[in-house]
């Protein structure tokens, strides 16, 4: 985040937001106060803008005909969403701050990894497979009897779930299940342009496992935890946990085959809903 943060301060919050007299060398107290600006209007704009395109381009807006789809649900999931983001930046930019303060394994150039660019790929795909792992059983915690109806119901009220609601938690709830994206880099190394730019990604797929496009390549229907596979953990609870992959769903006995690949999907009993009002007329 330092690159953001120095690029934010010199385009932007030097030239345009902060008084002449508050300078860049007055520390944490003006870092802290740039991250928080940053993280808050960084995660409203990638959330409106992917959710946007998504719900506008590729959303089936016929999945909104669902008897399970709630009068008004885009507003709800959008205010949601928002509220979340607000809170869920408290402790997101503690721990940017720690980052910036160099207490992380983030770094700079190629040359400074041991492997090289070979380590740099390793680093993505070991993100990908350590956070994945954690989010798993985090989001499998959230499903505890003791903690679902405190943090993760408020998610669940969405049984048929447009883009927008890829942020509409409780801001406890969203913020833990974040956590493993901020705690890789503390503990494995990993360069700070990758690092950023699975920061977007992740955010970019949370939107797409909840756009109702249900389509994979056939290869990686047991592989790759789609929207498919994610509409299915919102309509029976307790399947397919996972953040990317099937992987720990298989292994923990939660992997649920889509049902919307059988035939028995929202868009087949919208169809049904349909064929029968048309036999009725």
């Amino acid at each position: 985040m330092d690159h953001v943060l120095n690029i934010a301060d010199s385009y932007i919050f030097t030239p345009y937001v902060y008084p002449a007299s508050w300078s860049e060398e007055e520390g944490a107290l003006r870092q802290i106060v740039s991250l928080w600006l940053v993280t808050n209007l960084g995660a409203v704009l990638l959330f409106l803008g992917c959710g946007a395109l998504n719900f506008y381009y590729v959303f089936d807006h016929k999945l909104m005909m669902h008897p399970l789809f709630l009068k008004n649900q885009v507003k709800q999931e959008i205010e949601l969403s928002i509220i979340s983001i607000f809170w869920m930046s408290f402790p997101t930019v503690a721990i940017f701050f720690w980052e910036v303060q160099g207490n992380s394994k983030l770094f700079d150039n190629i040359s400074e990894s041991s492997l090289g660019w070979p380590g740099v790929f390793l680093s993505i795909a070991g993100f990908l497979f350590f956070t994945d792992m954690c989010i798993y059983w985090i989001h499998r915690f959230l499903h505890h009897k003791s903690t679902y109806k405190h943090l993760h119901k408020q998610h669940h009220i969405f049984k048929i779930p447009t883009p927008f609601a890829s942020h509409a938690f409780h801001p406890l709830d969203g913020f833990l299940q974040s956590l493993p994206y901020h705690i890789y880099p503390f503990i494995f190394p990993l360069h700070k342009a990758v690092y950023l730019s699975l920061f977007v990604f992740v955010n970019i797929w949370t939107i797409s496992i909840h756009d109702g496009d249900y389509r994979i390549p056939g290869p990686l229907i047991c592989l790759i935890n789609g929207a498919a596979h994610h509409v299915d953990h919102h309509l029976f609870f307790n399947y397919n946990y996972g953040q990317y992959f099937t992987l720990w769903d298989r292994i923990g006995g939660s992997y649920r085959h889509p049902s919307a690949l059988m035939g028995k999907g929202p868009h087949d009993h919208i169809c049904k809903l349909m064929a029968e009002a048309a036999h009725t007329q």
